[in-house]
């Protein structure tokens, strides 16, 4: 017993030094009852394997903090597996997901295909509509609703009174609500 004690807080040592040899029999020697620890906690087979080696990573990275001090090196080890789970735990029921939980689906953003094919679909109607006016009745609709043009600049544009441009913007809309309807 004293022997396992003094041999795991001699691999604690080496792996406090980067000796990943140490660090492979540290984890063979003690990754079952880890293991155990963080099952127990989360009841998951997948999740504790995760806090497990999330428990690992923190003994890799602060084993420089372990204090040989007569006691079992086992406690210092099952604390971190046990913190390590119960945070895992507490994570889960405030509603955070893990990202390998099967059945977590990541959206992508924008439209996906069908509404893709949909809006190329809209797209070719409304152009087909458009190029139906007058070319310059058309090109004024295109200027203000497409290229953000004011009616002012438009009706400088085609020489034409304001309000005779807003005419047209207005009986091309109606126009296009006609065509796309049909």
């Amino acid at each position: 017993m004293n022997s396992d004690r003094e041999e795991i807080e001699r691999l604690i040592a080496q792996v406090a030094l980067g000796d990943r040899a140490a660090f492979e029999t540290l984890y063979d020697r003690v990754s079952a009852k880890l293991f155990g620890v963080c099952l127990r906690v989360l009841e998951t087979r997948a999740t504790a394997e995760d806090a497990m080696q999330d428990s690992f990573v923190k003994i890799w990275n602060n084993s420089d903090r372990y204090q040989a001090n007569g006691l079992s090196p086992m406690t210092w080890l099952i604390t971190i597996a046990r913190n390590t789970a119960i945070d895992r735990l507490r994570a889960t029921r405030k509603g955070h997901q893990d990202i390998d939980t099967p059945g977590l689906e990541l959206a992508a953003p924008g439209p996906n295909p069908e509404q893709s094919a949909v809006a190329a679909s809209e797209a070719k109607r409304l152009t087909g509509c458009l190029d139906s006016l007058e070319a310059d009745r058309g090109a004024a609709v295109r200027g203000a609703y497409l290229d953000g043009d004011s009616y002012a600049d438009l009706a400088q544009r085609f020489n034409v009174p304001l309000n005779t441009m807003r005419t047209w913007l207005r009986r091309g809309l109606l126009s296009l609500r006609e065509c796309m309807s049909a």
